[in-house]
């Protein structure tokens, strides 16, 4: 390799890892968000439903993102993106000024929002990968841009939090301050990216395909995988930002003038947790195999929510947040920071559910990495259905869809992510 190819892998790794960050913050603004639209008396128990607009987008965008990537490239799908992206936030923004209907102008927002992230992910993950050379160092690279993705993630719940307030109270418009701000950041970027070369990867306007990669099993359980790591990764933490911002339910409580800042910060540790777990994976990747880093954090999690769901919430402890003005050590039940500790473990199974999943597929990976995105669909859907069980059976019993949910990964990755279809050709 040239020293000038050096330098192209080394600009266009960074230029993924910030949009990794991007990522995050668009889908972040969701759920905390929906606290607010939570207390509309026409949407009590649907809180999740802009997440689910901002998940359900990639179903629609998944496959046409990965015949982009196939036909204009990385780095036009990338500017494609970050333009949906200032539309989608500007829709969220107007909806403050909308009235009564301005729900659903947030909701085409979020929704225009998931189509962007969609087509962010289906360019930054397969060119990580594939820069960092595949196998365990690919991994090793979405792991530690994933951990920039994390960071947004840990501030976004926060900020939004301290935006909000006092729930019953808050508006759209008390957010605003932080649309603008994301506004600004897309715009820059897009700017900063028509200047940025990037080195185009599975580019190839001829290729045929004799399959499609529906036809390797382990990709086909990786896409249920993916669905099911997604929505067991949101909804751990925004049920539990429901949880602590509900002043009526036994044993949370937190003060009503600061419970949704408190929850907001203590559901940001999750993501704070995600990104030291990703740090970690980051570090271990090169030597750790993707199928042994995934058996053990799904197990691990397994057990952390089992045991979060018999703790009675009365049984208390101490953690840090942030009430809108400073931080504290506010008194939480026992089962928030277990399933806080939980980011831990979700920390490392994006890249490795991809890293198995688009193993071996060769030129399949610009289609598959499309189709991959629409399991992402799952990070609206899971979390929507948690909130329904929730409203009948309380916030803990929900957490058995998350029990559930995790229990099929730690299956892909003992058995379901095994190649057996080693005798298509793939290039």
């Amino acid at each position: 390799m040239t020293t000038q190819q050096r330098q192209g892998n080394v600009v266009g790794i960074i230029t993924m890892i910030f949009l990794f960050g991007m990522i995050a913050f668009v889908t972040n603004l969701a759920a905390p968000i929906g606290l607010i639209w939570k207390n509309d008396p026409g949407f009590q128990s649907l809180g999740m439903l802009g997440n689910m607009m901002n998940f359900i987008a990639y179903l629609v965008m998944g496959i046409p993102a990965g015949m982009l990537l196939s036909k204009i490239g990385y780095k036009k799908t990338a500017l494609a993106a970050i333009l949906l992206g200032l539309v989608g936030i500007f829709i969220q923004y107007l909806s403050g000024k909308a009235g009564a209907s301005g729900v659903w102008v947030y909701f085409i927002g979020a929704f225009i929002g998931g189509l962007c992230v969609c087509m962010l992910n289906t360019v930054v993950n397969p060119m990580l990968n594939t820069l960092g050379g595949g196998g365990n160092k690919g991994n090793q690279l979405i792991q530690i841009g994933g951990s920039f993705n994390s960071l947004l993630a840990t501030v976004t719940p926060m900020l939004v939090g301290a935006m909000i307030g006092e729930a019953s109270k808050a508006t759209i418009t008390d957010v605003n301050p932080l649309l603008f701000i994301a506004m600004g950041v897309f715009a820059l970027t897009f700017i900063a990216l028509l200047f940025i070369p990037i080195t185009e990867i599975h580019k190839a306007e001829n290729v045929k395909y004799e399959k499609s990669p529906w036809a390797f099993r382990h990709f086909v359980l990786g896409f249920i995988a993916i669905f099911t790591y997604v929505g067991v990764e949101v909804g751990i933490p925004g049920m539990l930002l429901f949880f602590l911002a509900d002043t009526s339910a036994a044993g949370a409580g937190l003060p009503v003038a600061t419970a949704a800042a408190t929850a907001g910060s203590v559901a940001g540790v999750y993501w704070l947790l995600m990104m030291v777990g990703r740090f970690i994976g980051g570090g271990i990747g090169g030597k750790v195999s993707s199928k042994t880093m995934m058996s053990c954090a799904t197990l691990v999690a397994a057990i952390l929510v089992v045991i979060a769901i018999f703790i009675p919430s009365s049984v208390q402890t101490m953690m840090p947040a942030f009430t809108g003005k400073t931080f504290v050590m506010a008194q939480v039940p026992l089962s928030a920071l277990l399933l806080v500790l939980c980011g831990l473990c979700t920390s490392v199974l994006w890249g490795a559910i991809f890293n198995l999943a688009t193993e071996g597929l060769g030129k399949y990976v610009p289609l598959a990495s499309g189709i991959f995105m629409m399991g992402v669909c799952g990070g609206g859907i899971i979390p929507l259905v948690q909130e329904q069980i929730a409203g009948k059976a309380g916030y803990m019993a929900s957490y058995w869809l998350i029990v559930a949910g995790i229990l099929y990964m730690l299956f892909y990755a003992l058995m379901g992510s095994k190649n057996v279809n080693k005798d298509i050709k793939i290039d």
